[in-house]
């Protein structure tokens, strides 16, 4: 059902764009690296927090990690991860496979500016099997997300 969401929302608002199913896993950052052959920044992870009374949805380069002073000075709360049994509840995907497409409720969605750094990053597309390449900008502008800068910069970076 998650599969066949983000197929509805593709074809209802990007119809150019082609899901990617992968004959193994790439539930984890670097099995979609390495099942679709980039780099592991340019897997557009996409987490589910709680932030006081709503769920919202942060997508971040996949080697990117939350620094929770810039979070906490954007969001005014520390940075709670959605217990992994609330997320397919709230986002209607499963672990793995959390993408920003295809939701069954209307959620707030950040973009972090790490996506920034590729032309083409690969979020998940509602399996743990899927994806799809899309210009982070685009990605954005579907979801109508807000970017934000809130990942810890990377070392020598």
């Amino acid at each position: 059902m998650s599969l066949q969401s983000v197929r509805s929302f593709l074809s209802e608002h990007a119809p150019d764009i082609q899901i990617l199913e992968a004959p193994t896993s790439t539930a984890t950052v670097m099995e979609a690296a390495a099942v679709h052959g980039v780099a592991p920044g340019q897997i557009a992870k996409t987490l589910s927090l709680r932030l006081k009374d709503e769920v919202i949805l942060l997508v971040v380069g996949g080697d990117a990690r939350i620094d929770n002073r810039k979070y906490k000075d954007r969001f005014g709360a520390k940075a709670v991860m959605l217990p992994a049994d609330d997320v397919p509840e709230w986002t209607g995907h499963p672990v793995g496979g959390v993408c920003p497409f295809g939701l069954p409720r209307q959620l707030r969605i950040f973009t972090d500016v790490t996506l920034k750094a590729f032309d083409v990053v690969l979020p998940a597309a509602g399996a743990t099997n899927a994806a799809l390449r899309i210009a982070p900008a685009r990605l954005a502008e579907l979801v109508g997300a807000e970017w934000v800068d809130i990942a810890q910069a990377k070392p020598g970076a």
